[in-house]
């Protein structure tokens, strides 16, 4: 099996701009190569966040996401995990909790502090890798220490790592998910980070499917039409790796501008659209899809509908530099081989 090393890609391009940008967070990865899972911490560089979120699809494996409801008391956060290993992955939350109160980083109570991390996970479980193999508190304090506010990689790396696509077929037909960075178009207003582990396809910018699932003859299929047309036999849920909860789409989009938690909520929502652009079938009861949008709390304040125009965009672009980046590995090819 290849080590770390070999899976992991360059760093974004997007690189000088983020750094520069005052998104306000850090992103550190971990990496079991060998189990093909991992998992991405996003944390605030320097302090809380305000943040909120959108969950869209209907089989979502999720922790504190109920403090992130706009309606919800809670008015910010400490750091969002982005993991592998289904439902067995949230524990590893217990990770960033221990090393957020180590330096004092909460809600603050009598006799210390509360970290507040909201989790999401995807189902990397098959087909490569090991099915014991998941994400550990250890592991998510790695990422941690690992974080940095630049210098972010991208592909099978971290939560990325035991990604796949297009996989109405079965493993065998499926192509190479992974991590990718989206930038907005113009003034940097959001930047995008998405694991991309869809059941679907994925589309290019312009409308070129570009990772699916593929046909006997190695062609790539539109996986909507497939659905359509298709005998029960070979529709979702008939072949390994389309049960339900098995396909997600887990993101974090990161503001440099100030937005109160109800706003936030309102530019996930319109940033799902990303998905509805750039990947077919999405949101289906065989998805985890969830959005989250976090910005610095002292930001200056900026325009919500600008945002949520940047927001849909940038995640566009992390989607598509996803699988871009991602290597193949055990019999399934990755776009970046």
């Amino acid at each position: 099996m290849r080590d770390e090393k070999t899976l992991v890609q360059a760093v974004t391009p997007h690189d000088p701009v983020i750094a520069k940008s005052g998104f306000g967070i850090s992103v550190g990865h971990s990496t079991d190569a060998a189990g093909a899972t991992g998992c991405t911490v996003i944390m605030g560089t320097s302090g809380p966040l305000r943040a909120s979120a959108f969950a869209f699809g209907r089989a979502t494996g999720t922790r504190e996401y109920a403090l992130l409801e706009p309606w919800a008391s809670n008015d910010r956060i400490d750091a969002i995990l982005l993991t592998g290993g289904s439902a067995y992955g949230l524990d590893a939350a217990a990770g960033v909790m221990r090393w957020m109160e180590e330096r004092g980083r909460g809600y603050a109570i009598a006799g210390g502090v509360v970290p507040i991390v909201p989790a999401a996970v995807v189902f990397d479980l098959a087909p490569l890798g090991s099915f014991a193999a998941r994400p550990t508190a250890a592991m998510a304090y790695d990422a941690c220490d690992k974080a940095t506010p630049s210098g972010w990689a991208e592909g099978s790396v971290g939560v990325g790592t035991g990604c796949t696509v297009g996989k109405l077929r079965g493993p065998a037909h499926s192509m190479k998910g992974g991590f990718g960075v989206g930038l907005s178009a113009g003034a940097p207003l959001a930047c995008a980070l998405a694991a991309v582990n869809a059941v679907g396809h994925v589309r290019d910018h312009s409308g070129e499917i570009i990772a699916s699932a593929r046909g006997d003859d190695g062609a790539l299929l539109n996986c909507e039409l497939h659905v359509l047309t298709s005998p029960p036999g070979v529709r979702p849920g008939a072949q390994p790796g389309a049960e339900p909860g098995a396909n997600t789409t887990i993101s974090v989009v990161a503001l440099n501008r100030g937005f109160s938690k109800i706003e936030l909520h309102r530019i996930a929502r319109a940033a799902s659209g990303a998905l509805a652009r750039r990947i077919g079938p999405f949101g289906t009861a065989f998805d985890g899809d969830i959005v989250f949008v976090v910005c610095p709390v002292d930001a200056p304040a900026g325009d919500a509908l600008s945002a949520e125009v940047a927001a849909t965009g940038a995640l566009e672009d992390a989607i598509v530099r996803a699988v871009r980046a991602a290597k193949g590995r055990d019999g399934i090819r990755g776009l970046a081989d």
